[in-house]
């Protein structure tokens, strides 16, 4: 990935949804799905010998994060196809699973991101973030053996939960769509893939999250937490339990998260709702259940640094409150100087990066509708029915236009994005004799509007930060637009040679087709009163499809302790799409003044082919009351690693994105479990992971560069976890440390993100029944960077070629403490 121009926008965002579904089909619930609403401590075991002891499996490798672009016109070395997406639904036990249960979940604090907590437990998964709770969106930086969130698959419930980029161009993440409390379990699939998951992300692994259903008794649960920097939760649910024969019970749910922003000016404000109905069917025959979910998020943003800027200039933050020295600053970023507090410390372009502020607003709205039918003894059926919508404003200070009334060198530049996602899935699981067939489709249409407006910043303070954004009042730069269609088909007959022991063999199709492009572009006519500058404006169709993805997947429990198992598949990534200034996509950030995007455009459409990667899996797991032991290997090949580069003769380079050659990975995650004596249990694990670049000859800057031997970008060579549980009659222990060996931050390896270690301690009590009414009355505490580490926490953009001049890291959070009570009525 190389050069991408930074002209996008992190930011508020504004989140208005409305979605409203109805559905009846026929389904079935996936054994995967039942597997993970186990409410078995820990994680589910393998196979069923041992339910007592968690199983453990491992995921396919990925490669960097997708491109968004930050908010100045400097130019930013991009990584093309480069995220990470949360979420797997395998449908059977194959080993390749690591499940987490909501045990295990609680050994953290109230409210952390659940993949937070997947990164905690999980071989093979890093997590950054640059608040403690992981709920800045902006920073969210989430790897399975490689892959980031851009690059797995993930579902809710078997809904689809698209891509999880900051900017939810096409999806939503597991933090705006379910309350943590709700989570039953989650399982992170390190395998090869599963060609039932409805996703056009998947180059690797995947993650699946099942929310817990409405209780049969009627009652509910209360927690309030305190925290450092005036943190303060609440979180309440209330289950209707069985209201007639029929069996309907619902729940809803609420929780308020708040927090003061750790260093700088501003919070984080986050309310979100849960609502799940369920309705059985006589019989036996099945159930249909009726989702909802909300979220609304609000956060001043934390500042992205280089790494110069991290170690060099202390705590460094946004400007406001203080609007004299961000004039001040804006106008030496327009002139290419350095503001006198900074000179020798910082360069200009490091300065420039330092703004008066940023925000984002969002709402988010996801409903949806799943059927489990039993169609016959032997013949079942699922369907999901779901829509979201997600409206909202995201953006902050762009120190490189002026406001043309007040003259002042600043400007609030506000995108405004609009998501309307709309699909269903359908399966059908035959048993036939020693055979389980499943075959299956999956249909999704999203419309994407991104306008970006300009407000005036005036001469004794800047425009609101958080309103005053209704349409009319800004000035419109460039609007974007796009639609996209997907569908898969697949089928997999999963065959049960002797007791224990399964071979699964399938494959799915899947072609996707986005249109749009730029559909305003006002930048020749505001330059001479904002100052505006090239905006990359393009329109066309790319299409991104394949007939045959094949999986072949085996399993062998022997000896009542032992498994075995390989996993092999390829997969296919569809093409991204984003705003006409996010480098990383066929559509985003191409061309120059003189080579116009369009022209570019139409140049690459014919070239590029979608990323696809071999991956290839290998492992054994052991099982006994006293210990579990998983090891496995993992290699991939990846190919046509997509990248927004620069390209042309040294006189005249442009922005483009192009094939940037192959990638491949090799690797191993070691995990031990011991259990000495009942109430405590220690777990270990190590992960190796060598992923190299294969280019030989990538275009950049009017030459090329060799990134052979290279290694990935931003996932660590070395992981280590351990984690210590001790239960004693009501009171309960959680210690839990990850070692995260350097990490490169630019494709040639010459700037690394130091290692670092993170660690966390959780201890409770559980009081039992306190009166009438109240059970489980339980007070916890806990510290998150328990050691007060000053280590990487999370990244927003993509990579530069080579140099510190890329201003896209955040730093974590310091040591803070939290504080629960809670019980249940």
């Amino acid at each position: 990935m190389m050069t991408v121009l930074r002209y996008g926008w992190r930011g508020r965002s504004y989140f208005l949804t409305c979605t409203a579904l109805v559905f009846c089909s026929v389904g079935v619930a996936k054994h995967a799905q039942a597997e993970a609403a186990s409410p078995k401590a820990g994680r589910v075991a393998a196979k069923r010998h041992h339910p007592e002891v968690p199983a453990t499996k491992k995921s396919v490798p990925a490669r960097g994060r997708a491109a968004s672009a930050p908010h100045r016109p400097r130019a930013v070395n991009s990584a093309a196809g480069e995220e990470v997406q949360v979420t797997s639904n395998h449908a059977h036990s194959t080993g390749a699973n690591v499940v987490v249960s909501r045990a295990a979940i609680d050994h953290f604090t109230a409210g952390s991101s659940p993949l937070q907590v997947l990164a905690a437990t999980a071989p093979g998964v890093s997590f950054g973030s640059s608040d403690a709770l992981g709920m800045d969106t902006a920073a969210s930086t989430f790897y399975v053996r490689g892959f980031n969130q851009s690059q797995l698959g993930g579902t809710i419930d078997g809904i689809p939960m698209g891509g999880f980029g900051f900017h939810n161009w096409y999806g939503l993440n597991i933090d705006q769509i379910e309350i943590q409390d709700n989570i039953q379990s989650m399982s992170v699939s390190q395998g090869a893939g599963a060609v039932d998951m409805p996703s056009g992300q998947t180059l690797g692994g995947a993650l699946t999250f099942q929310s817990s259903d409405p209780k049969d008794k009627a009652g509910g649960k209360i927690s309030q937490s305190f925290g450092s920097y005036n943190g303060f939760r609440t979180f309440a649910r209330v289950d209707s339990g069985i209201l007639n024969e029929s069996g309907t019970k619902f729940y809803a749910s609420f929780a308020r998260t708040s927090q003061n922003l750790w260093k700088g000016y501003g919070d984080q404000r986050e309310n979100q709702a849960n609502v799940k109905l369920v309705q059985p069917y006589q019989h036996g025959r099945g159930k249909l259940t009726a989702i909802f979910d909300y979220s609304g998020f609000t956060q001043y943003n934390f500042l992205t640094m280089t790494k110069n800027m991290w170690q060099n200039y202390g705590q460094v933050a946004m400007l406001k409150p203080d609007y004299a020295k961000a004039v001040r600053w804006a106008a030496n970023a327009q002139a290419g100087t350095v503001p006198t507090e900074v000179q020798g410390v910082l360069s200009a372009d490091e300065a420039s990066n330092i703004y008066w502020d940023g925000s984002q607003v969002q709402r988010n709205y996801l409903s949806a509708l799943v059927n489990e039918y039993n169609i016959l003894s032997n013949l079942k059926s699922n369907t999901v029915l779901y829509g979201h919508v997600s409206n909202g404003d995201y953006g902050g200070t762009n120190n490189f236009l002026t406001s043309p009334t007040s003259g002042i060198p600043m400007v609030q530049q506000m995108g405004h994005p609009d998501v309307r996602r709309i699909g269903f899935t359908q399966s059908f699981t035959l048993k036939l004799h020693n055979n389980d067939i499943q075959s299956g489709f999956w249909y999704q249409n999203n419309t994407f509007n991104y306008p970006t407006r300009l407000y005036e910043d005036g001469v004794n303070g800047a425009h609101a930060t958080l309103s005053g954004f209704k349409k009319g009042t800004g000035t419109t730069w460039w609007a974007d637009s796009f639609n996209s269609n997907t569908f898969q088909f697949y089928i997999k007959d999963v065959w049960h040679i002797i007791p224990g022991m399964t071979l699964e063999g399938g494959f799915r199709s899947l072609t996707q087709t986005t249109h749009g492009g730029t559909t305003v572009d006002n930048t020749a006519a505001l330059a001479s009163t904002w100052g505006t500058y090239y905006a990359h404006p393009v329109s066309g169709s790319m299409t991104a499809s394949n007939a045959f993805l094949p999986h072949f997947a085996f399993d062998y429990h022997f000896l009542d302790q032992h498994e075995f198992y390989w996993d092999i598949a390829e997969n296919m990534r569809t093409y991204d799409y984003a705003t006409q200034t996010n480098g990383g996509t066929p559509w985003g950030a191409l061309g120059n003044a003189k080579n116009s995007a369009q022209q570019v455009f139409d140049e690459n459409k014919s070239k590029l082919r979608p990323e696809r990667t071999w991956n290839y899996v290998v492992g054994y797991r052991y099982n006994s009351a006293f210990f579990s032991g998983s090891a496995d290997f993992y290699h991939t090949d990846y190919y046509n690693r997509l990248a927004g580069i620069t390209s042309g003769p040294v006189n005249n380079t442009y922005s483009a994105y192009l094939n940037v050659g192959r990638e491949t990975m090799n690797g191993a995650d070691v995990l031990g479990t011991i259990r000495p004596f009942h109430g405590l249990e220690i777990t270990n694990s190590f992960s190796w992971n060598d992923a190299e670049y294969k280019s030989t000859a990538v275009p950049y800057n009017g030459s090329t560069i060799s990134l052979k031997g290279k290694h990935q970008v931003f996932y660590p060579k070395f992981m280590y976890k351990a984690n210590v549980n001790y239960t004693y009659r009501r009171a309960s222990f959680n210690f839990n440390t990850t070692y995260s060996s350097a990490m490169a931050m630019t494709y040639t390896n010459d700037v690394k993100v130091p290692s670092y270690w993170t660690s966390s301690l959780m201890a409770s009590y559980n009081f039992g029944k306190i009166g009438h009414a109240l059970q489980d009355f339980k007070v916890s505490f806990s510290v998150n960077n328990l050691f007060n580490q000053n280590y990487f926490g999370g990244l927003y953009g993509t990579a530069a070629m080579s140099g510190d001049n890329n201003a896209i890291l955040y730093q974590a959070a310091p040591r803070e403490y939290f504080g629960t009570l809670s019980a249940e009525f």
